[in-house]
């Protein structure tokens, strides 16, 4: 699956595999914790641990049900984790004390009114470490890093989404066609997510190649190379006026917000100011479509057929308190940052080496998969 890069410096070399050691993620939570009520807030620490085997460990010590465990969000296995998790007071309480598990440690505990549930943090805290790397790639990446901070990156979901061979969305279609059947509703629903998925990274990187048509061809010229772009005969009225093409041209920032976009605040504020940020469709029910010229192009990666709920997604991201320390004896270097929550870390790293890294991390897949299609 090729997508676009929104950058367009050359390829930066370095060495990326997850691991406990260079990989660590840290959850930061939605809200602060009260320090009473019904739930049991535990800060733990995983390693070697997908979210739901630590789940399994913990529900069999306790001899609770492991729906009755909230969390935020699934973390690798093959990471330095750190999250969140919610147990009913009365129930756990009395036995946490006494656990014990190499690969996972405790290191605070809180109450709180309400359970923790998917999708209550704001997003997480990452540390990478990136090896065979020299010194003038590293300051290739500082310079890159230096633009991002400022810019941003696109938000496309990344290689954990799609499976070892990429083709996840290609079983979810199947299953939104009609050719396919699967009983266990969990798998279904992650295909069909995977689907949903593809189609945003194809809008996504659709407009990132529009962006780049606008910033280099005349605006006279403009719906002339739309049209043979996207390979049809009619585009929006909207392209052929110049003046409105100049306007694209003239917006500060390279993403172009067109007619009929739909912003939403940003986390921290932004768009070049960093106050709202444009948001994609995953196409399904209840979803809001976009209008005008951004629906025009918006359409194309559309799909009724899903009954799943749709919802918008950020288009774009600003990766914060964005870092990178270079070790010259050791070849390594060291990046610290924070993304919101849905973000992947890995897109990062794409598009600072402007290539593809999957091939460094492919073996990893299938556990991270694994967790998502059987876990219980």
């Amino acid at each position: 699956m090729n997508l676009s890069f929104a950058s367009t410096h050359s390829p930066i070399g370095f060495y990326f595999k997850q691991s406990p050691r260079d990989f660590v993620v840290e959850e930061i939570p939605l809200y602060s914790f009260g320090g009473e009520g019904a739930h049991l807030i535990l800060k733990i620490r995983k390693k070697s641990l997908t979210t739901f085997e630590m789940l399994k460990i913990l529900s069999t010590h306790l001899g609770i049900k492991e729906s009755e465990i909230g969390y935020a969000g699934l973390k690798d296995k093959n990471a330095l984790s750190i999250q969140y998790i919610s147990l009913p007071r009365h129930l756990a309480a009395p036995k946490i004390e006494s656990f014990s598990h190499s690969n996972i440690k405790i290191l605070s505990a809180t109450y709180h009114n309400n359970k923790i549930k998917l999708g209550h943090l704001k997003g997480n805290q990452f540390f990478i470490r990136l090896k065979k790397l020299n010194s003038f790639n590293a300051q290739k990446i500082l310079e890159v890093c230096s633009r991002v901070a400022q810019v941003g990156i696109p938000n496309y979901f990344s290689y954990q989404r799609f499976g070892k061979e990429s083709d996840n969305y290609r079983l979810g279609l199947e299953i939104i066609e009609g050719k396919r059947k699967i009983r266990n509703k969990k798998i279904q629903n992650f295909l069909i997510s995977a689907y949903q998925s593809y189609l945003f990274n194809q809008w996504l990187s659709s407009r990132i190649d529009i962006s780049h048509l606008i910033a280099t061809t005349a605006p006279n010229l403009l719906s002339k190379a739309l049209k043979f772009y996207l390979s049809c005969d009619e585009i929006p009225l909207e392209f052929h006026d110049i003046a409105y093409c100049k306007m694209l041209q003239k917006q500060p920032h390279f993403f172009k917000i067109f007619y009929g976009d739909f912003l939403c605040h940003y986390p921290s504020g932004r768009f070049m100011r960093k106050e709202t940020a444009i948001t994609g469709l995953l196409s399904g029910k209840k979803a809001k479509v976009s209008e005008k010229e951004a629906g025009f192009l918006e359409s194309k990666f559309l799909d009724s057929r899903i009954k799943s709920v749709g919802q918008r997604r950020y288009a774009w991201i600003f990766p914060e308190n964005l870092s990178f320390y270079y070790k010259e004896q050791e070849a390594q270097g060291e990046m610290n940052f924070f993304l919101p929550k849905g973000a992947y870390a890995t897109n990062l790293l794409r598009e600072i080496a402007h290539r593809e890294i999957i091939e460094e991390t492919k073996e990893e897949l299938e556990s991270c998969e694994n967790e998502i299609l059987f876990g219980d």
